[in-house]
């Protein structure tokens, strides 16, 4: 059994995690920046940034401490390299170096959209590669088809704005404040999800991407019109989200003859998500596996799993490993249309 150490810093959650390759997790902490960031809107990198170097060496004493493992009893450093804010990437990937250098382990550089994609292996003993993966975060929508690990064939990604984005645009539109995401699905239990009508950006249409810009700046007409409660405004964009990753992850699975359709990423843990999506895989005779709420959104567990995924498969890295702020799960994917495409 090898046993990892991972760290995660890619946007504003600081988290640290002891992971078994046998599926167990010793201990993990997040620490999330929601007050710091909350006056704002939305995620400022610099504080972000600031606030990784103050919380991670804690957290990793931490998770040692629970664990009642030493340093040296860690087989690996698995560190988050990319994609996501540079500034915490970078303090992260920094703090993983030194404590591979210092311990003499092998370091890992995680992608962290692998660490998403690779996710619900940590608790569904049964899932094998190949599977149909919608990742859907705060910044990539993506379909995939995870062929192994480090092997991925993107099928789909959006042209423009992620689905997470578009749930903390509108929660920021409706007053609901930061993160978005569960003030929204919050909200929507009250409302009528067809009360307000919006639009479903490329339903229907023979490309097999998404988009959520438009989607974006209806609910802000809609709001600014005044003529519609809160709770079905939330409910209707809520429902017009769904509808769209109904209809494109539909067509992916048109495409893929994977047995599993698998959810992860941060929009995974809205229930209305989940159930509709079990629901399609039924209907086209899929299995259906989605990882735990809390596994869904950024932590050093899923990190952890991947590194240790990694180990076992002989990849590691060396200290001159980058940081990057984009760093796409297929390379060889197709240029896809659109200025805020999200590789």
């Amino acid at each position: 059994m090898a046993l990892v150490l991972a760290l995660e810093s890619s946007c504003d959650d600081s988290a640290a995690a002891l992971v078994s390759s046998s599926r167990q997790i010793l201990a993990q902490a997040v620490v999330n920046q929601n007050d710091a960031h909350r006056p704002f809107g939305g995620i400022v990198p610099e504080i972000a940034a600031r606030a990784h170097v103050e919380i991670l060496p804690g957290l990793v004493r931490q998770v040692l401490h629970e664990a009642d493992v030493s340093i040296g009893e860690v087989d690996a450093i698995a560190a988050t390299a990319g994609p996501g804010l540079i500034g915490g990437v970078m303090v992260g990937l920094l703090v993983g170096k030194g404590l591979a250098l210092s311990a003499g382990k092998p370091l890992i550089a995680v992608n962290h959209l692998e660490g998403h994609a690779l996710s619900p292996r940590l608790v569904d003993v049964g899932l094998d590669f190949p599977y149909l993966l919608l990742l859907a975060s705060g910044g990539h929508c993506q379909l995939l088809e995870v062929r192994g690990v480090g092997d991925y064939r993107r099928l789909a990604t959006t042209i423009d704005d992620a689905a997470g984005e578009a749930f903390d645009k509108a929660a920021k539109l409706l007053g609901l404040g930061f993160p978005g995401g569960p003030a929204i699905e919050a909200l929507a239990r009250d409302g009528d999800s067809a009360a307000v009508p919006l639009p479903r950006p490329l339903v229907g249409s023979k490309e097999p991407h998404f988009s959520f810009a438009g989607l974006k700046a209806a609910v802000q007409r809609a709001v600014i019109a005044g003529s519609h409660r809160p709770e079905d405004v939330a409910a209707s964009f809520q429902q017009a989200v769904v509808d769209c990753f109904l209809d494109r992850t539909a067509k992916a699975l048109e495409q893929s003859d994977a047995s599993t359709l698998v959810v992860a990423g941060g929009v995974a843990a809205n229930a209305s998500v989940r159930t509709a999506l079990a629901d399609l895989a039924q209907r086209h005779g899929r299995g259906f596996s989605v990882p735990p709420g809390w596994l869904c959104t950024d932590n050093a567990a899923m990190i952890g799993w991947a590194g240790a995924e990694r180990l076992a498969a002989g990849l590691t890295d060396g200290f001159d490993a980058p940081a990057r702020a984009r760093w796409p799960l297929d390379p060889e994917g197709e240029k896809v249309r659109g200025a805020g495409v999200k590789a």
